[in-house]
């Protein structure tokens, strides 16, 4: 384990100028007193690491020194040719590129690890668009995704609405969720007359959720099938360092999940409903609702406040939990159900 840890270190190291011994002690999730000691474990071992003290010290190798461990394992190498989804990779223009470097990879390793690539994949493929759906690819996602490599500022038209919108961004980061592709973008600060045409204009002017020069800085998401039109431009921005697009993208889909919840039904579950309903309705919507939930009446039953985007959609979605759920309120939707159960007592009697 710490051996595996020191070379780890080492290998980090070699990678970056300098790093804190914060910066390490989170990459390789232990204490800064362990980085302190394994610091002077390599450095006992013959490996030249230095340590600057002050506020803007922190470790690094001395002379450029390189290490020779940098040989993969077959799990690494497995790993490795498992690391990009195909499909996503030739949609955005990277195909042969990724095809050289799988190459390189495979001419570079052992001979003994020469069937790496074969072997994963054998056993593992990777599918990302949804079930029951033709993908398309966004016709101007290639250009979208050479502007996100190469930190380069775009103007981008797109639809909003019975609309057109038009937006300069600065391109962070690409996703792929459920076969549909979105880029995550911060909206770039106008140039001052362009900040005066816009209040000119009115409000509303400025594009979507904004008003003038609102908005300016934000990061926000945009589907690129929705674009129509993307300009790359000449100018490079500086990228926020400390920006985590898994966080982000994490954080948004959890924000957008509650948004479209914007009616509520109490509901009673049975044991087995309270197993299911995660796989019934909105994951975040089931989260939130168990963890309301009262205690157990003398059945087992549960009862619960679900937030449900519309009486129609919650209908659609309860209906799948059968006789083990019962709804409460509103009085309508519990109407709809009454009536389905008539109905389908009528057919089953007849």
């Amino acid at each position: 384990m710490r051996a595996a840890r020191l070379i780890k270190m080492v290998l980090l190291l070699q990678s970056r100028p300098a790093m804190t011994a914060a910066e390490l002690a989170r990459e390789l999730e232990v204490s800064e007193r362990t980085v302190t000691r394994d610091a002077q474990a390599l450095s006992e071992a013959g490996v030249p690491v230095y340590a600057e003290r002050g506020r803007t010290g922190g470790y690094r190798l001395v002379g450029g020194y390189r290490t020779g461990l940098t040989g993969l394992g077959r799990g690494e190498a497995e790993a490795l040719f498992l690391s990009g989804v195909p499909g996503a990779l030739r949609e955005m223009g990277l195909e042969d590129v990724a095809s050289a470097a799988r190459l390189k990879v495979s001419a570079a390793l052992l001979p003994s690890l020469r069937d790496a690539p074969r072997a994963a994949a054998q056993r593992f493929h990777l599918d990302a668009p949804a079930w029951f759906r033709e993908p398309e690819v966004p016709a101007l996602l290639a250009v979208v995704a050479d502007a996100v490599w190469d930190d380069r500022c775009v103007s981008a038209r797109y639809r909003r609405g019975d609309g057109e919108a038009e937006r300069d961004l600065e391109p962070y980061g690409l996703v792929l969720k459920a076969g549909v592709w979105y880029l995550c973008a911060r909206v770039r600060e106008p140039e001052p007359e362009t900040k005066a045409e816009t209040k000119a204009a009115g409000p509303g002017a400025a594009g979507p959720g904004a008003a003038g020069s609102a908005g300016a800085g934000a990061l926000r998401t945009y589907r690129i099938d929705r674009f129509v039109g993307v300009e790359v431009l000449k100018d490079r921005f500086h990228r926020d360092e400390s920006f985590d697009l898994p966080g982000f993208w994490g954080e948004q889909a959890e924000r957008f999940a509650r948004s479209i919840l914007r009616a509520e039904a109490v509901v009673r579950l049975s044991e087995t409903g309270v197993r299911r309903l995660v796989h019934t309705v909105d994951p975040v919507a089931a989260r939130d609702a168990l963890a309301g939930a009262g205690e157990p009446d003398g059945r087992g039953w549960v009862t619960i406040t679900l937030g449900v985007e519309s009486e129609d959609v919650a209908h659609t979605q309860l209906a799948a939990l059968g006789a083990e759920a019962e709804v409460v309120s509103p009085p309508s939707l519990r109407a709809r159900f009454a009536a389905d159960a008539a109905r389908l007592a009528g057919l089953y009697r007849a």
